[in-house]
């Protein structure tokens, strides 16, 4: 995902991503994650607002060597999330990110007990993202520096509970095929979480983006994005996925976008977990809004 209109708007919105403790993660932020990652700068004064609903279902893992298996005793794993993140353009070089997630989350099998349910606010993300360097203004590059707050109290099913911290680097550009738009967004970023065995991760993603008119109103993007975690704590819990600390997985996803007008466009994605460890093999499908205002 990306942004409204390549010439009338400098910051893009883009995609998100997710999966068992990884839905958390990618429920919470890629969902992505999050749905600006990408190194455009955000003009000063201008509120970007985008509230987003997630689902994820699965009925295998991977375990840690990567096989995939059913989850034990015919166990489903479903979640839904609702996310609302915004950013704000504080100045030419910086701008304000927050990220607040919220997750439903059961897992069903057929013993006792046969629902373990979870819900409430996960983690939430506040960061300053800081605009390095362009290229002939098509290729942009930034950094930014996010810390991780959990909203819950001693509830394991929503989190490790522990604070964080992350580092990401991003580059974004945009070109032309033919006669139509493109754009990519890249990141790569570095987070660890503080408390006992807390895990150290890299969360990466790569999306292109391809407008379908020339008026940029309708757009179609696809993305590859995943998550290694590595822990000292290598225990995997099927009904308690949001505790496991030591896992990977890579996601594919494939989205269309519409911009109704300069301020409101709407985001529908599809993804597919392609591979992984410690985690679940399932599908997923988001839907967001993206709303911005400008105060200069």
């Amino acid at each position: 995902m990306h942004c409204f209109n390549f010439k009338k708007i400098m910051g893009p919105v883009k995609p998100f991503a997710k999966t068992l403790f990884i839905i958390l993660i990618l429920f919470a932020a890629l969902q992505n994650k999050g749905f600006a990652d990408g190194g455009f700068p955000v003009r000063p004064g201008r509120l970007l607002i985008s509230p987003s609903v997630s689902y994820f279902f699965a009925t295998q893992q991977w375990d840690s060597t990567g096989v995939k298996k059913p989850f034990p005793n015919g166990g489903k794993y479903t979640s839904i999330g609702i996310t609302f993140y915004s950013e704000y353009g504080i100045s030419r070089r910086f701008a304000a990110v927050v990220t607040l997630p919220y997750v439903y989350n059961n897992y069903m099998q057929n013993i006792a007990p046969t629902n373990n349910v979870s819900n409430g606010l996960t983690d939430m993300e506040t960061g300053i993202r800081y605009y390095l360097a362009n290229i002939s203004f098509i290729y942009y590059f930034s950094l930014q520096a996010s810390a991780i707050t959990p909203l819950y109290g001693n509830n394991p099913r929503l989190g490790y509970g522990e604070e964080g911290a992350e580092l990401k680097f991003a580059i974004s550009g945009s070109g032309h095929l033919g006669k139509l738009g493109t754009y990519f967004n890249v990141y790569d970023g570095i987070r660890q979480y503080f408390g006992n065995n807390g895990p150290i991760q890299n969360r990466w993603s790569g999306t292109f983006g391809l407008s379908l008119d020339k008026r940029f109103a309708n757009q179609v993007s696809v993305g590859l994005s995943g998550i290694n975690s590595w822990s000292n704590d290598k225990n995997f819990i099927s009904a308690l996925p949001e505790t496991n600390k030591d896992f990977s997985f890579i996601q594919a996803s494939l989205s269309y976008g519409h911009s109704f007008s300069r301020e409101l466009a709407l985001f529908v994605s599809g993804g597919e977990f392609l591979t992984g460890r410690n985690t679940g093999v399932g599908n997923t499908a988001s839907v967001a809004l993206i709303y911005r205002l400008d105060y200069h």
